[in-house]
């Protein structure tokens, strides 16, 4: 499973709730007739869409059965994430979060700076949270003028960035 977003708590008194989510296009995802609820670890349940619609920096969202405020409010914090093969293709030099954790991040000078543990969504751009072997954790921005490469088959992210930055 893929994480797309988080459900942030219920929106109205008819059973809608309010999602975060972790790309920049969330309304791709209403295309998706079923998503998946669940927390980090699982069990996932499978969840049919009703209705979609962006607002704000997110989305509300209305889902088949779920009909009041008390059946939306148990929904929050559960993550909300979909199956690779229900993803929409991702364009040239698009990723999905999820292919780029665990990736191993390399400066210009072949040093290894660690493995991506996550990201950051900063408003102005994405942040890679690296945790390198020397313990320290690197948070380097996302932004083509520091990653110069991303070989997701390798799984090895090459950037523009010091050890000791």
């Amino acid at each position: 499973m893929v994480v797309l977003g988080a459900v942030t708590g219920p929106h109205g008194v008819h059973g809608w709730v309010r999602v975060h989510p972790f790309g920049d296009d969330p309304l791709s995802w209403s295309k998706m007739p079923v998503w998946w609820l669940g927390p980090e670890a699982g069990p996932w349940q499978e969840m049919k869409i009703s209705r979609c619609r962006l607002q704000g920096d997110g989305l509300v969202v209305a889902f088949d059965g779920v009909t009041d405020r008390n059946q939306a409010e148990a929904l929050q914090k559960l993550l909300v994430a979909a199956p690779r093969t229900a993803l929409p293709e991702t364009g040239e030099n698009e990723f999905y979060w999820a292919d780029l954790i665990g990736a191993k991040v390399l400066n210009t000078r072949d040093e290894c700076l660690g493995v991506v543990q996550g990201l950051i969504e900063t408003g102005a751009n994405d942040v890679l949270r690296v945790h390198g072997e020397d313990g320290e954790e690197r948070l380097i921005p996302f932004v083509n003028a520091v990653v110069t490469q991303v070989d997701q088959a390798q799984g090895l992210i090459r950037v523009a960035w010091e050890r000791d930055w």
